[in-house]
């Protein structure tokens, strides 16, 4: 999947893999919907950094989960 033009698809494919990657219990907070296009290259570089590191430690995963509710729409 090419994930380099930022659009609803893409945005939608990349939160739902962070969730997964993530663990995110709470699936509520990766609404496509709650997210702007402005901010899809921010998800994106998440997305990119949790792929790379593959496991994540708990605290770290903690930290993408705050990251991704800081770029929400408000």
């Amino acid at each position: 999947m090419n994930l380099e033009n930022p659009n609803k698809e893409n945005m939608s494919f990349i939160l739902e893999q962070l969730g997964e990657r993530l663990d995110v219990v709470n699936r509520a907070i990766l609404d496509p919907e709650d997210y702007d296009l402005n901010k899809y290259d921010d998800l994106k570089l998440m997305y990119e950094i949790v792929v790379q590191k593959g496991r994540l430690s708990a605290s770290e995963a903690q930290a993408f989960i705050e990251e991704l509710r800081s770029v929400r729409k408000n």
